[in-house]
């Protein structure tokens, strides 16, 4: 390994993307008989082969996902420390930002990014996903999502980086002319209301519930549902109630829904939004450019949901 030739790293990620030799040798503007001399190359420094031929291309063994995710991290250095720094212009740019979202954190992200996009990246385009937690951070190594933002307990490891954008809280939504008036719900007036619960594919929801779980508070459950989409149809034709972000719950009243928001009786634990990107990516222009644009974007002292009630009301451990 002491005359390992760095190139080879690139050729190996080149196949580790494309999953095909072929592909990959388009990719690096070369021949594919080169790659393969390159894959023969690499497969005798470690020992083992690192991908095995499949009906559609080559798929990678299980160690090669942990050697192309340092690969990625080599390389990135490389090129921010040793070599002249690249340039990203957003102007030019005619980029797929991939976002990993959950359907509420579309609706609280997406309008300012594509708005400010418009005006910084016109010829870029944007495509928000939702996959299960092991899934995403997978995607997020292959360079297939480029930022996860919102609630991503999983992406709390060693192989992630993240930044706080948000700090959001839990409110509570009756509908508008409910019986019960004023707008802070006192703990009796929680527990005897009938309740409508999310679950939904964000993971948001879990901290409230487990809040509920930790201090062994059982509410009057009457309503399940996998949908935010449906509450304020639902709240604003029954006697329910439903905890959930505020900012969602700000949207619901200021579209005209027949719901009003009050104040849960319980210091709730907030919602940490966060940013996260894989640490091969960390030193990347096109990464590190989107980043600096979301953080411009989303801080506590420009976010356009404000906490609706006095700052008592927050839980901030």
């Amino acid at each position: 390994m002491k005359d390992f030739d760095l190139n080879l790293l690139r050729v190996m990620v080149a196949v580790y993307d494309a999953r095909s030799v072929s592909r990959a040798a388009q990719v690096l503007g070369t021949s594919q008989p080169t790659v393969s001399t390159a894959l023969g190359k690499l497969r005798r420094a470690f020992g083992e082969p690192l991908f095995v031929k499949t009906a559609f291309g080559v798929s990678p063994t299980a160690r090669t996902h942990a050697i192309a995710a340092s690969a990625r991290e080599i390389l990135s250095q490389v090129e921010a420390e040793l070599l002249p720094e690249s340039v990203f212009d957003p102007a030019t740019t005619t980029s797929l930002f991939t976002l990993a979202l959950s359907d509420v954190g579309e609706m609280v992200f997406l309008p300012k990014i594509l708005a400010r996009l418009q005006r910084e990246a016109p010829r870029a385009s944007v495509r928000s996903v939702a996959l299960p937690p092991e899934q995403t951070g997978l995607a997020m190594e292959a360079g297939e999502i480029d930022l996860a933002i919102g609630y991503f307990p999983d992406l709390d490891t060693a192989q992630f980086r993240q930044q706080q954008l948000l700090r959001h809280y839990f409110v509570c939504l009756l509908r508008a002319d409910h019986p019960l008036s004023g707008d802070k719900l006192t703990m009796e007036q929680f527990l005897d209301l009938g309740h409508a619960v999310i679950r939904a594919e964000g993971r948001s929801q879990e901290i409230f519930e487990k809040y509920l779980e930790r201090h062994k508070i059982e509410r009057r459950i009457v309503l399940h549902t996998p949908h935010f989409m449906s509450i304020p149809m639902i709240i604003g034709q029954s006697d329910l109630v439903v905890t959930l972000p505020h900012a969602i719950g700000q949207f619901f009243s200021r579209i005209g829904a027949n719901v009003r928001i009050v104040e849960p009786p319980l210091p709730l634990p907030p919602i940490g939004l966060f940013q996260h990107w894989h640490r091969s990516y960390h030193h990347e222009p096109r990464n590190r450019w989107l980043r600096k644009l979301m953080a411009e974007l989303f801080n506590d002292a420009t976010d356009e949901w404000p906490y609706p009630f006095a700052p008592r009301a927050r839980h901030t451990t």
